[in-house]
């Protein structure tokens, strides 16, 4: 660890030109002299009125032309004047709707959906919620189907990004006002914020580029087995359907209906089991309050940040600042998300299946397709990996799957979907390992349990109605 924070060193010794530069530098009668904690000379010090008095960042922007310094200066004074809380959401909105309009590494390019693909979309959804209604109790949770555009889909899913990814910034913005010995940190007030305005566009920067980049690539606003979008809203994106059958030798009519089946299937599931959502939320949360921050590792990254080259910040970020703690509490947790994501996944899986394979040829093709994509870790996983050390895979998707169609055959459609009823009464992880023994395990009843509660929320206002009539009858007397 470098002896100042964050990384920010001495200006260097050596200017870059070797000997001609050290003449040059005597010329102006700039030396070494005291450096600021960012890099920054000062006036008459090497730094505004020494080399380079033209340009004095130029240690720091290299040589831009003046279109190119501009915007760098624009982009640093966003970081440092930002005062929200510990990502700055506006420059990861921004990121990733740059990314976006880059295309994909394939040339693909964004582009505004059309009336006859949104015909296409809606008619696909309220085809699969009819196919649905056979292979689930769970009626449709699709107030509306919409097909959005990969700058749409930004639009609309970061809300949830925001929510799943504060609390882990929050723990690195604190770190960063622990890098400080704790001697310097009641004199550095305005140093601490003005990292922590650093850290808020880091994190802005990390995740704006992930998005961007997830956002060419997923189908739907559930791919990752969490609710990005808004409830009871349906999206597909055709321009990454197209791309995603493209290779696949199946219709397209037949790539966008299954993936009208899984999206559907997906929200019924958060539309009618109304604790789900915060339930796989929380998991994310409790998971991170165990994470670690690398402060080394955040000092170097913060100190070599360029701002003419944002993607090195990406990179660095990639390599691994996040260190789960080993503890039984963290154990817990990410077991915990990890089996509420394979079993949100393996019934959808199990139900898409019910439902597509009487009526669609490739059914089984597709399956097997979207299998692989999930369990061997599509960008969903990458990008969670890389915004909270969080590996979102369902790594027992088959499993659970396998459990959701028995559970059909010992108990049929309605008797498997009455788990969701409560989050105790789901299989847990040891419940895959043995199928069978859970299959035929007597199941618990919440329903008495439900009806008594409701009935003792019910008495105090039997006490009153009773004592209304009561004195009633007393005004009747007098």
């Amino acid at each position: 660890m470098s002896d100042t924070p964050f990384g920010f060193g001495l200006p260097p010794e050596e200017p870059e030109d070797g000997d001609e530069g050290k003449k040059k530098d005597q010329q102006s009668g700039g030396g070494q002299g005291p450096a600021s904690p960012f890099g920054f000379g000062t006036p008459g010090a090497g730094g505004f009125g020494g080399p380079g008095a033209d340009n004095p960042f130029a240690a720091m922007f290299g040589s831009l032309n003046p279109t190119d310094l501009g915007a760098a200066f624009q982009q640093l004074g966003q970081m440092l004047s930002y005062e929200g809380g510990p990502v700055n959401w506006d420059m990861a909105k921004q990121i990733a709707r740059q990314t976006v309009s880059q295309g994909t590494s394939d040339g693909v390019k964004d582009a505004s959906v059309g009336p006859s693909d949104r015909t296409a979309v809606e008619e696909a959804v309220r085809l699969a919620d009819l196919w649905l209604d056979d292979a689930t109790s769970l009626p449709s949770g699709s107030g509306s189907a919409v097909a959005w555009s990969r700058a749409e889909w930004v639009e609309a899913t970061l809300p949830a990004w925001q929510e799943l990814v504060d609390p882990v910034a929050e723990r690195v913005g604190a770190a960063m006002g622990d890098v400080l010995p704790e001697e310097m940190q009641a004199m550095a007030g305005p140093l601490i914020g003005m990292m922590r305005s650093m850290g808020g566009a880091m994190f802005g920067t990390q995740i704006g580029q992930a998005v961007g980049v997830l956002a060419g690539e997923v189908v739907g606003s559930t791919d990752i087995g969490l609710p990005l979008g808004p409830i009871g809203r349906a999206a597909l994106l055709p321009v990454n359907i197209e791309a995603f059958g493209k290779d696949l030798g199946v219709p397209k009519e037949e790539v966008r209906l299954y993936l009208a089946l899984r999206e559907a299937a997906h929200q019924r599931l958060f539309s009618h089991v109304s604790w789900l959502r915060s339930h796989l939320f929380g998991a994310v949360d409790g998971y991170a309050r165990g994470i670690k921050v690398d402060t080394a590792k955040l000092e170097d990254v913060v100190g070599q940040f360029d701002p003419q080259n944002p993607e090195q910040l990406q990179d660095a970020l990639q390599q691994g600042m996040f260190q789960p703690e080993d503890t039984p509490e963290q154990k817990a947790a990410l077991a915990r998300l990890e089996t509420a994501l394979a079993l949100v996944e393996g019934w959808v899986d199990a139900v898409v299946h019910a439902a597509a394979k009487p009526r669609l040829s490739s059914a089984d093709a597709l399956r097997e397709t979207l299998r692989r994509r999930r369990a061997t870790g599509g960008p969903a996983e990458q990008t969670f990996a890389t915004l909270i050390g969080l590996e979102l895979r369902p790594r027992r998707l088959r499993d659970a799957s396998r459990l959701w169609a028995s559970l059909t055959d010992a108990r049929g459609v309605d008797g498997r979907d009455a788990l969701w009823a409560h989050p105790d009464m789901l299989p847990t992880a040891s419940d895959l390992d043995d199928p069978d023994g859970f299959v035929h395990r007597e199941q618990l009843d919440f329903s008495e349990l439900d009806k008594m509660l409701g009935e003792a929320a019910q008495k105090p206002d039997l006490h009153k109605k009773d004592d209304q009539e009561d004195q009633a009858k007393g005004d009747d007397t007098e």
